[in-house]
């Protein structure tokens, strides 16, 4: 959020009187934290008895809202997401509790080794993720989304643009045969629509957005939700680029979350490990544009470094888990790019 001192200033003081509305404490130090790829202001507001909370300044107002909404619902249905303690008049700030500084991100990458330990927080991770999806959707006001109430047709359209205008035409460096690039995004959409979109899709089911505390998983930046399909948040958490979770650890964590479905519901485990790679790619797709609008566009230019990362996953699902026969264009324009295209040291 790009704003002048006296605004920043005004931000300020509007949360420390907010924060006495809701507690009656005075806030003594406040400290603002990295806000990643959003436009939001987050600040941890320390009282005068040593207690902390995090202070939320968005201008964006339907965002809010449905972070409002889904984490209320979702708390009142028992999952493990923040408290919401007050929200101001104008929409536009709230305080909420303070879950601390480890994400699962940060587990991940807290060395070298991807070991049983952290297969086993991420088993705890997937565990809730149903809880989301199939319960957490149950008696949720959809009318709250702000972008898309569903991951159908309008929104694949939208994601594999912005996949075309913010990745490709930043670093891809030959001529691209759109005829033959449309028919192959064409053919992913239709595999992606053959799936039913009756739950709730998180959307940003990342190892950035679940904070760790006591070592239980804890969810946060769930707003952009929507109606969508299973898969969907399964493939966004193992393909995560930073977290670069070893290509047979994914395999077993997507055999693990098979298996916690089918506990209480009934799925066909076949074909959803056959369509799996499919919301894979397209997650992939959604995210490299974002590694696009956010690293040149915005400048951010820490989001670059999830390229090769993506570039590796995406050229792996193409060559080793679809068909010879299936996205022949989509090959050849990933193979170039990793081999052809310094992605990175071209934008940097």
């Amino acid at each position: 959020m790009e704003l002048s001192p006296i605004e920043l200033k005004a931000h300020y003081t509007n949360l420390l009187h907010l924060h006495v509305k809701w507690c009656s404490k005075q806030v003594v130090k406040y400290e603002p934290l990295l806000s990643h790829g959003s436009e939001r202001l987050i600040i941890r507001l320390i009282a005068d008895d040593g207690t902390s909370s995090i202070g939320i300044v968005n201008r964006h107002l339907e965002e809010n809202r449905a972070f409002i909404s889904f984490g209320r619902h979702f708390r009142e249905s028992g999952l493990n997401v923040p408290e919401i303690h007050i929200v101001s008049a104008s929409e536009d700030s709230y305080i909420l509790d303070d879950l601390g500084e480890e994400t699962l991100l940060k587990r991940v990458l807290d060395g070298d080794e991807f070991n049983s330990a952290k297969v086993e927080l991420y088993k705890r991770v997937i565990s809730e993720l149903p809880k989301f999806q199939i319960t957490g959707c149950q008696g949720i006001d959809y009318s709250f989304c702000y972008q898309y109430k569903e991951f159908g047709s309008e929104n694949v359209d939208y994601d594999l643009d912005y996949f075309k205008q913010r990745f490709l035409k930043n670093f891809h460096k030959g001529e691209i045969d759109t005829e033959l690039l449309d028919k192959d995004l064409a053919y992913l959409k239709e595999k992606i629509l053959e799936f039913p979109r009756e739950y709730f899709l998180y959307r940003d089911f990342q190892s950035r957005n679940i904070m760790i505390k006591n070592d239980e998983p804890i969810f946060i930046d769930f707003q952009s939700g929507r109606k969508g399909a299973l898969l969907y948040d399964i493939a966004s958490l193992l393909y995560d680029a930073k977290a670069d979770i070893p290509q047979q650890i994914r395999e077993d964590l997507l055999e693990y979350y098979l298996e916690e479905l089918k506990h209480n519901y009934s799925i066909d485990t076949g074909k959803m490990q056959q369509y799996f790679w499919y919301f894979a790619m397209i997650r992939i797709l959604q995210a490299m544009g974002a590694y696009g609008f956010l690293g040149i566009v915005k400048g951010k230019k820490r989001f670059l470094e999830s390229i090769p990362y993506a570039l590796k996953n995406i050229n792996f699902i193409l060559g080793s888990r679809t068909a010879s026969n299936e996205l022949p264009y989509l090959k050849q324009i990933f193979s170039e790019l990793l081999n052809g295209n310094n992605t990175e040291n071209d934008k940097a």
